[in-house]
């Protein structure tokens, strides 16, 4: 058996901790599978007095995890940090240059980072590795490396926040709304004390434009990535979408329009959609991940499972490493930095589909005959009204008491649903913000 593959380990969390467990528990396992054993040399954390549960005396200790990159004889440095910037990127970028390989959980620091540290890996001859940083344990990013290298893919839809997930989940089955159902995820320790990042979106996000580089082959593009959360979304919308035969998921999607001669066009999204009950991703439920690929050859291709975690993202993270260890190294994103494209970012306003338009208006004579004209002269075909007869409290925006509309519309441009809610922008009938939210067909 060859010498040890020698890890440092920066941050000792959650999945830090899981990840110095796994590796101790799987020791002979690893070794068979690796064909070399597996040892962690040196480790960082903030507090190194803390009890983790875990042995950590055998290892060499560093205050700055950035020193991780100089310790002798390490073959790859491990981050679960997180963090876009700071110390997690400070330590990526000292690793990749000193010629370490890196594994790293960090989905933020990949999604806008991730370029400039897969150009650094490649000229110094390390590997860049992160499968952790999209589904946790779910294979995703090995699926589009490996698995469909042989397809063409030009569409990925996925539900890529298990926290998001869970919430609209535990709103189908309780009937409560928004705020009910996260104080109660927050209890359970499914969402965190601040879940801006997954309940708006951003968290996806994060995930899809790592998905859409190594799928397409494209440089990562976090920025052009439209994001809208679920915090509007109230128990009422679930039950009409039901009643509609629909529920109400927050669906990350990214499509690339190939074209001869000109640059390709991207749309990166995330944002609540209502799926037909037959949707793959309808079926989703809980603190679950999954993503369907459209491949040209292979067909569509769901993978689904924990998308967060300690042990599956440990489980993640240890499969890089004894990747690393076998000497199977790829490209980050599948192929050279040097060869992912670039694409131009599609107007997503010329995007049509069916939507599902929610209003919470005055209860006052006229009020439907003002949203009917505001459709009208936004060129917007209204399908079906449904009227809700309850009294919704006060209005969010005008603290005057509000019924709810429900409008589902046929096929539009989403530029001309965007000028029908612009026209009742000022409306005093209009006593909360609408929500519009399209009909993702199969």
């Amino acid at each position: 058996m060859d010498r040890a593959f020698k890890l440092g380990i920066a941050g000792l969390g959650t999945v830090g901790t899981g990840v110095v467990r796994l590796l101790s528990e799987h020791a002979d396992l690893l070794a068979e599978r690796s064909g070399r054993r597996i040892e962690i040399a040196a480790v960082s954390a903030r507090n190194p007095a803390r009890d983790r549960g875990i042995d950590l005396s055998g290892y060499q200790w560093c205050e700055d995890p950035v020193d991780l990159a100089n310790v002798d004889g390490l073959d790859a440095v491990v981050e679960v940090i997180g963090g876009t910037d700071g110390p997690a990127l400070d330590l990526a970028r000292a690793s990749l240059d000193a010629s370490r390989s890196f594994v790293t959980a960090n989905k933020a620091m990949i999604a806008e980072h991730g370029l400039a540290l897969a150009e650094s890996a490649e000229r110094t001859g390390a590997a860049l590795a992160f499968e952790a940083a999209v589904c946790a344990g779910t294979p995703i990013l090995q699926t589009l490396r490996e698995g469909m290298v042989a397809n063409r893919i030009d569409r990925i839809e996925g539900i890529l926040n298990g926290t998001s997930n869970y919430i609209l989940s535990a709103m189908e089955r309780s009937g409560e709304d928004f705020a009910e159902t996260l104080a109660e995820a927050q209890r359970l320790g499914y969402a965190e004390a601040d879940p801006a990042l997954d309940v708006g979106g951003g968290d996806a996000a994060h995930k899809l434009a790592i998905l859409a580089a190594l799928g397409f082959g494209l440089k990562p593009d976090f920025g052009s990535v439209e994001v809208e959360g679920i915090r509007d979304v109230r128990a009422a919308d679930i039950a009409q979408a039901e009643r509609l035969g629909f529920v109400i998921r927050l669906v990350a999607m990214a499509d690339l329009e190939r074209r001869e001669d000109a640059p390709a066009r991207l749309l990166q999204r995330v944002r609540p959609c209502l799926l037909p009950a037959d949707h793959p991703l309808a079926r989703i439920d809980g603190p679950t991940n999954a993503v369907l690929a459209q491949g040209d050859y292979a067909g569509p291709i769901l993978l689904q499972g924990a998308g967060a975690g300690s042990e599956s993202t440990a489980s993640a993270v240890v499969a890089d490493i004894v990747a690393l260890a076998r000497g199977d190294a790829r490209p980050a994103f599948g192929v050279p930095a040097s060869s992912l494209e670039s694409a131009e970012s599609a107007d997503s306003g010329s995007r049509e589909a069916r939507y599902y338009l929610r209003f919470v208006v005055a209860d006052r004579p006229g009020v439907l005959a003002e949203l009917a004209a505001a459709m009208r002269d936004a060129r917007v075909s209204i399908q079906s009204l449904i009227q809700e007869g309850e009294n919704l409290g006060n209005g969010e925006d005008t603290g005057e008491a509000g019924i709810m509309i429900a409008l589902v519309t046929h096929k539009a441009p989403a530029r001309n649903i965007r000028d029908a809610l612009h026209r009742l922008g000022d409306s005093p009938s209009i006593v909360e913000t609408p929500l519009a939210m399209p009909l993702l067909m199969n």
